[in-house]
């Protein structure tokens, strides 16, 4: 019963952070985007199925779904936005702190640039 709420909470919350990261290059877009499509299915598949219809954001959620794999162009453009992350952490705040973004970059790019395509 209190499941279904919570799931829709989450599948609020992560779209709104989704909606968030279109605007802002630093922050992830699809990965909160897929979070809230696994909350609206299970809350409220509707709202599940208009993420996956959605033109822009649609075709790679899909893959992600029906076959866990990243575009290549998803791929280039997410390992190019960690990189500019890192770029603007040392600028700003510099040492030591520009090694969570280096350690950031090495480990989710990796993961990502291993994914299927």
């Amino acid at each position: 019963m209190i499941a279904r709420p919570l799931y829709l909470t989450g599948g609020l919350v992560a779209l709104g952070l989704g909606l968030i990261g279109v605007a802002l290059p630093i922050m992830p877009t699809v990965p909160f985007l897929l979070l809230a499509a696994f909350c609206f299915a299970r809350s409220h598949p509707e709202w599940a199925q208009r993420l996956y219809d959605h033109p822009t954001y649609g075709p790679g959620l899909r893959d992600w779904r029906d076959r866990r794999a990243i575009s290549r162009r998803a791929k280039v453009s997410a390992i190019l936005a960690m990189t500019a992350g890192v770029g603007f952490t040392w600028f700003t705040v510099g040492f030591p702190y520009v090694w969570i973004s280096l350690a950031v970059l090495t480990i989710a790019g990796t993961w990502i640039w291993t994914r299927a395509e």
